[in-house]
């Protein structure tokens, strides 16, 4: 075989990368420069999901804009609920019931956990792995099974309301929940075993898409992306909401910054939050679920179809040029989303609805570090480390 020519150029190649779902998981796109296999440079496009949620957010009352918050990150539907509504609580200045707060924590703890699996099972397929894609999922439905049984519907919720839930869990809650807690360590299991030690998965996953703590810093990234580098930082931790100040749980934290580490911290993520959920579980006091200011809260159906005191407070509060007012000032207010922080930044004029809403995504954030992790890799490396994002589209929407 002949020797290849010493100092042989080859011409840079342009290669759009998406928009399609697989590999890229939406709407997103990718620039990608290449010389042969080789990423010599990326350019990130936001995509083609341009819903316009903030600017829809100054248009809409406090609680008519819950259900965009769904749409924003899909997966993990009642997290967005749980902040956004927490936000225009500290805007107004409402505090939820107990019982409230050890609800929201356990959907989102489950939440949690649900977007972990969609996250396993499409990443390690866009690997090759397509047993876990099954495993995963099989698992993912026992959670939509109690989301729907608890709030109506399986992946847009739209289950909090500004001052608490739109009501209460059903009576076999704690039972749902509690076989889940018995059933899902053993399909945790399986999933390492396919996973974790395999050779192939190591070799597509270790020493790819290094981001190093200081990079990790100085791009703002957060979540497990951040934690895959080594920054100890969670929002439940760091700064605590509802009550997870009150339970035990660690931080996992993975110091190598591949795509390995971003799987390892998400893995053991899913066994802290089964680990907060048993607590809430044995804790969760007995009361209402929603405030007993009816100027801020939405009144059970019941009350709204057999009292006239229920109509009443329920047209005040979602027919348009109605709705509660909110105090002129402005907040900011954040949790910890699967993806990573998830914040909201409010302006109140004194109306019944934002004079400005912004949000702080996980994904959009995360999606910006994307360009320094890939430079250098091949083609096929891309996919894997696009995959450890976890990026959301709705999530880039601006």
């Amino acid at each position: 075989m002949a020797e290849p020519a010493v100092g042989l150029k080859t011409d840079r190649t342009i290669l759009n990368f998406g928009p399609q779902h697989p590999a890229t998981h939406g709407t997103l796109r990718l620039v990608l420069e290449l010389d042969g296999e080789i990423v010599v440079r990326a350019e990130p496009h936001i995509g083609y999901l341009h819903s316009g949620f903030e600017k829809l957010g100054e248009f809409k009352n406090y609680n008519q804009w819950i259900t965009l918050s769904d749409r924003m990150n899909y997966l993990s539907a009642l997290c967005n609920n749980i902040g956004f509504a927490q936000a225009v609580e500290r805007l107004i200045g409402v505090d939820i019931p107990e019982r409230a707060k050890y609800i929201r924590v356990i959907l989102a703890e489950l939440t949690r956990i649900s977007d972990h699996l969609v996250w396993l099972g499409t990443h390690a397929l866009d690997i090759g792995a397509f047993t876990a894609f099954l495993y995963g999922f099989e698992a993912r439905e026992n959670l939509y099974i109690i989301f729907e049984h608890t709030t109506g519907a399986r992946l847009t919720t739209s289950y909090t309301r500004v001052g608490g839930l739109f009501r209460d869990v059903p009576h076999d809650f704690k039972e749902m929940v509690g076989n889940f807690l018995k059933y899902f360590p053993g399909v945790l299991k399986e999933l390492h075993t396919l996973l974790t030690r395999n050779r192939i998965w190591l070799d597509r996953t270790q020493h790819i898409g290094y981001l190093s703590k200081e990079d990790a810093i100085d791009l703002g990234v957060t979540g497990p992306t951040l934690r895959g580098s080594g920054v100890p930082f969670d929002v439940r931790k760091n700064h605590p909401y509802l009550v997870y100040d009150r339970l035990d749980f660690e931080i996992p934290v993975c110091d190598d910054g591949d795509v390995y580490s971003r799987y390892l911290v998400r893995m053991e993520e899913i066994e802290q939050s089964l680990k907060i959920v048993e607590q809430c579980l044995k804790d969760i006091p007995d009361g209402p679920v929603s405030t007993f200011d009816q100027k801020h809260k939405l009144p059970p159906k019941e009350e709204v179809y057999d009292t006239i005191e229920g109509l009443i407070h329920h047209f005040k509060n979602i027919m348009p040029g109605h709705g509660f007012e909110a105090p002129v000032g402005e907040v900011y207010d954040s949790t910890e989303a699967p993806n990573g922080e998830l914040g909201f930044y409010l302006v109140s004029d004194g109306s019944n609805r934002a004079y400005r809403l912004r949000v702080r995504p996980p994904s959009f954030v995360n999606f910006s570090a994307f360009e320094h992790m890939v430079q250098g890799v091949t083609v096929s490396d891309v996919v894997a480390i696009l995959g450890s994002l976890n990026i959301i589209a709705g999530e880039l929407d601006r």
